[in-house]
């Protein structure tokens, strides 16, 4: 009994990625400033966000390709709509997918070789102004910037 209900809390459990990070992107009309989970290894980047109920405005979760490489993400298993931003190795945004639909099988394509994919709560980059083309700032990109 007590081993099926740790397996359920594990499973519902959100990833562990360590402590949050300060990430902040260049819009045109100013500075955004999130903090985000940052996953590196294969397994955290494949369960990303996924059975979470809930993300704050100024949270998020960035995800590290290196080598960059074309990627396509889905929303199995995620409760909440995200905006997915794929982000080149010079640290411009070369795609956004806007309010992604929640549990959707359906592939969200980079459009390119993405360095990063920063995912934070959906309707978030209309309602701050972040548009392709604008900067990330984050180590990641630090290289480039």
């Amino acid at each position: 009994m007590y081993l099926l209900l740790y397996l359920a809390l594990a499973v519902s459990a959100p990833p562990q990625a360590g402590g949050l990070e300060r990430l902040t992107i260049d819009t045109a009309t100013g500075t955004r400033t999130f903090m985000v989970e940052v996953v590196r290894e294969e397994s955290d980047r494949n369960r990303g966000l996924m059975f979470r109920r809930s993300l704050a405005a100024d949270r998020g979760m960035l995800f590290d390709y290196d080598p960059p490489q074309q990627i396509a993400f889905w929303m199995k298993n995620t409760y909440i709509p995200l905006d997915i931003i794929f982000v080149g190795a010079d640290g411009k945004i070369i795609t956004i997918a806007a309010k992604t639909t929640p549990l959707s099988l359906e592939q969200i394509p980079s459009g390119g070789a993405a360095r990063g994919v920063l995912e934070i709560a959906g309707g978030v980059s209309a309602t701050l102004g972040i548009k392709v083309g604008d900067r990330v700032r984050h180590r990641l990109f630090d290289s480039a910037n």
